[in-house]
C-alpha cells in the first residue's frame, strides 16, 4: 500500500496541471489578453497541446497531465515570450514575462560586432556575430525597417544563414529580407531587455582582388578575426593575437571598409580540427549548414577574447593618459 501510494505521488509531481500569470515587465503589471500556449518537448521538438488567453488579471490554466518538460509561450505585440518547466520543477503559479514593444532604439544597443574571415582554396567564408543589449524595460522591435540592417558583399548573391538567440533561449533561424537599397538587408526579430545576439554566415568565390569590402550602420567597435595564416590590410588596425586559435583581431577603421586578404587558414583547423571541403559537400552555402552549429561555441569563444583583448586595450590606454 504504502509503495502504491509513493507511486501515486511521484506520477502526480510529474503530471500536474499548469497554471500562472503573464506580467508585463514594462508596465510591472498583470497582462490580460495575452495568448498563452502550452507545448510538450520531446525528441520531435515542440508539440502544442492547446493554446488560451489570459484573463482580466494575466492568470491562465492549463488542465492537461503533461510528463516530462513543458514550455508556455506568450504572445503579446507580435511578440514571443518563453518560459521553460524542466523535469521535476513546479508547473503551477509560474509566471510568464512579456514586454511592450517600441520602435525606439534608444535603450538597445550594439555592443559586440565581430566579423571572421576564412579564406580557401574554394572560396571566402564570412561569420559576422553582431551582439545587442537592451538595457531598458521595453523591447526594441521595428518592424518597417527591421532590427537589424547589415550589407552583403554582391558576390554573396543574397543568401545568407541567419541564426538568432534571445535572452535565456536557444538559437533560432530567421530570414534575411532585402531593402531598397542594393545589397542591404534586415533581420525582424525583437530585441527584448537582456541580450540578443545575431549571427550571419555566409559563403562566396574568392574575389579578384582579394578585397572584402562592406558597411557598418550601427555605432560602436568592429572586430575583425583572421585565422591563423591570413593576413590583413586595409580599412583595419592590428589588436593581438588570441593566445589559444593564434588568431589576429583588427579593429575596424571605416564604417564604409575595404580589407585586402592574403593566405589562406580557418578557425577549425587552428583549433586542431580538419578542414575539408570536399568532403562536406563542395563549395558554396550547403556546406555552412552543418559547420555553422559544429562552430558555434568556438565562435563565441573567440568572441569573449576579442571583448577581452579590446578591453585589455581600453584600460592600457586609459592607464597611459593618467
Amino acid at each position: 500500500m504504502k509503495l502504491l501510494l509513493a507511486a501515486l505521488l511521484a506520477a502526480s509531481t510529474l503530471s500536474a496541471a499548469v497554471d500562472g500569470a503573464v506580467v508585463n515587465g514594462t508596465t510591472g503589471k498583470p497582462q490580460p489578453g495575452a495568448t498563452v500556449t502550452l507545448f510538450k518537448l520531446d525528441q520531435n521538438g515542440p508539440n502544442a497541446l492547446d493554446t488560451i488567453k489570459a484573463g482580466p488579471s494575466g492568470e491562465f490554466k492549463f488542465a492537461q497531465q503533461v510528463q516530462g518538460p513543458q514550455l508556455v509561450q506568450a504572445v503579446h505585440e507580435g511578440m514571443v515570450f518563453n518560459h521553460m518547466i524542466p523535469p521535476g520543477q513546479a508547473s503551477t503559479g509560474i509566471t510568464v514575462t512579456v514586454y511592450n514593444a517600441t520602435t525606439n532604439a534608444a535603450k538597445a544597443k550594439v555592443t559586440t560586432h565581430m566579423i571572421l574571415l576564412e579564406p580557401g582554396a574554394s572560396g571566402l567564408t564570412v561569420n559576422e556575430s553582431i551582439i545587442y543589449q537592451n538595457t531598458g524595460s521595453t523591447a526594441y522591435y521595428d518592424t518597417a525597417r527591421g532590427t537589424l540592417r547589415l550589407a552583403l558583399p554582391e558576390a554573396a548573391g543574397g543568401k545568407a544563414r541567419v541564426m538568432v538567440a534571445g535572452p535565456n533561449s536557444l538559437p533560432i533561424e530567421r530570414a534575411l529580407e532585402p531593402t531598397n537599397a542594393a545589397g542591404v538587408y534586415t533581420v525582424d526579430f525583437p530585441v527584448k531587455p537582456g541580450e540578443t545576439r545575431f549571427d550571419v554566415t555566409y559563403a562566396m568565390p574568392l574575389p579578384n582582388p582579394p578585397v572584402f569590402t562592406g558597411r557598418i550602420f550601427h555605432d560602436g567597435p568592429v572586430r575583425v578575426v583572421a585565422p591563423q595564416g591570413v593576413t590583413l590590410s586595409g580599412d583595419v588596425k592590428e589588436l593581438g593575437v588570441e593566445p589559444q586559435t593564434q588568431a589576429h583581431i583588427f579593429e575596424l577603421t571605416q564604417r564604409t571598409f575595404s580589407i585586402g586578404f592574403e593566405g589562406a587558414g580557418s578557425l577549425r583547423a587552428s583549433q586542431g580540427g580538419v578542414e575539408n571541403v570536399e568532403e562536406e559537400g563542395g563549395a558554396g552555402l550547403q556546406q555552412i549548414r552543418p559547420r555553422l552549429y559544429l562552430r558555434y561555441k568556438e565562435i563565441l569563444a573567440l568572441s569573449l577574447a576579442v571583448l577581452a583583448i579590446g578591453f585589455l586595450i581600453l584600460y592600457r590606454k586609459g592607464a597611459s593618459g593618467t
